[in-house]
């Protein structure tokens, strides 16, 4: 959410955002709902006045006087009640058209309409090379016991796996590899809630936008969250800290839901879409300085990486342009595994800034060092998640016999052992 104020004074820079980013929002709709919001706020306090008035000058009015000036304050009490109801129906309708506005992207974020848009920064090891004809990765798991699709999809079905065996540990030991290299740089980790209320999925803004993705668990009123940071940013709504107290470092765990409305016959087949997930999770709330922000985007990229280059998984970094960036982002970093059996590479991390536009809907705040109250920052990225990266990491460690060759790093996390799929204990 922008400030108002900062609306108000810069129309157009809010309106090349909501052409930037592809919104469908009427700006100038959202300033007439603001003025009527403000008349009606007016003639409330006009009101209030009069009665105010009205009620001091009872216990001096003559007695001729006095029924008078009663039924005149019961006359403007009865007005102010009628006129409740649609001051509430502005205000709320203000919020609605609010809720919509999306954050002011920066001005180095590529200008574009989709994720063809985006602009590679980096790339990081190159397509992976065989000497032999390499499987994908729903034969290998197949080859190797490690996953049963087919079973599972009679109770869950489409989207959904099993994971067996090795599939299993494999699975496990990277989720534990990822947050233990959050612990590592100073994060908390942090194992929440899959659901959470409707006012948490407002604060990130995944609502109201975005509801067509999102599982409604409709007896009890809440919702199966796609990420950790959904729960993690709601954590400290309504909270206000100091700023010794920042940055808040979370290492998020949960288990992930995605209903996947409009991917219809798009990966149907494997791990890359499914509904159910798992996945680390990095949150930063940092204080309320440009350059401060930066600093920490940067370095929940640098983790990510680190995480992929110890895993040997090739990768790039795309610079998201603001048609693909979201609603909330003032620049966003996508990191993409290379996927052999597919020759291109798939998002695996999303990195994103939101200044202080997630903050203003989850109403987080700090007292800086002059005693000002102001709006935190915050960021997030994925720090992996499964079982997506299991398709690039299988895909990409394969060997000419059909084992999987494990990266030393992870090696630690499954016993030791060098291999998976090459006859026990190697």
């Amino acid at each position: 959410m922008l400030d108002l104020k900062q609306i108000r004074e810069n129309p157009d820079l809010v309106k090349r955002a909501i052409a930037d980013k592809r919104v469908s929002l009427d700006l100038d709709a959202l300033l007439a709902a603001d003025q009527q919001a403000l008349a009606l706020s007016r003639t409330l306090q006009e009101l209030q006045e009069k009665r105010n008035g009205n009620a001091k000058a009872i216990p001096k009015a003559a007695p001729t006087e006095r029924a008078t000036l009663i039924a005149e304050g019961r006359r403007i009490g009865d007005e102010i009640a009628a006129l409740k109801p649609s001051i509430d129906a502005a205000d709320a309708a203000l919020r609605d058209l609010l809720l919509l506005v999306p954050n002011i992207p920066a001005d180095s974020a590529p200008r574009g309409a989709s994720e063809a848009d985006n602009v590679v920064v980096k790339v990081v090891g190159g397509p992976t090379r065989f000497d032999f004809a390499p499987l994908d990765h729903v034969a290998l798991l197949e080859k190797h016991g490690w996953a049963d699709l087919a079973r599972v999809a009679k109770v869950a079905g489409s989207r959904s796996y099993a994971l067996k065996g090795d599939g299993v540990l494999l699975e496990q030991s990277l989720l534990r590899f990822a947050l233990d290299r959050l612990v590592e740089r100073g994060f908390t980790p942090m194992s929440v809630p899959a659901f959470a209320n409707e006012a948490a999925f407002i604060g990130t803004g995944h609502f109201p936008t975005g509801r067509e993705q999102v599982y409604h668990l409709e007896a009890d009123d809440k919702y199966l969250t796609g990420t950790s940071e959904v729960t993690l940013n709601a954590l400290h709504s309504g909270e206000i800290l100091n700023e010794a107290d920042l940055p808040v470092r979370y290492a998020g765990i949960s288990s992930c839901f995605r209903r996947e409305a409009g991917s219809a016959g798009k990966d149907v087949r494997g791990l890359i879409r499914v509904h159910q997930f798992n996945k680390v999770e990095q949150y930063v709330m940092c204080k309320n300085d440009p350059e401060e922000s930066e600093k920490w985007h940067r370095t929940l990229l640098e983790i990510s990486e680190s995480i992929l280059a110890d895993l040997e998984v090739p990768y790039r970094v795309v610079e998201c342009c603001t048609g693909d960036m979201g609603l909330g982002k003032y620049k966003m970093f996508d990191v993409e595994s290379w996927v052999p059996s597919e020759k291109l590479y798939r998002e695996t991390h999303s990195c994103s800034n939101l200044h202080d536009w997630q903050a203003r809907r989850s109403d987080l705040r700090y007292r800086d060092a002059q005693g000002k109250v102001r709006y935190c920052h915050t960021l997030n990225n994925t720090a992996l998640a499964t079982p997506r990266f299991l398709v690039p990491l299988l895909e990409n460690h394969q060997q000419a016999d059909g084992s999987v060759r494990l990266p030393a790093k992870l090696r630690p996390y499954l016993g030791g052992r060098e291999r998976l799929g090459a006859g026990l204990g190697t």
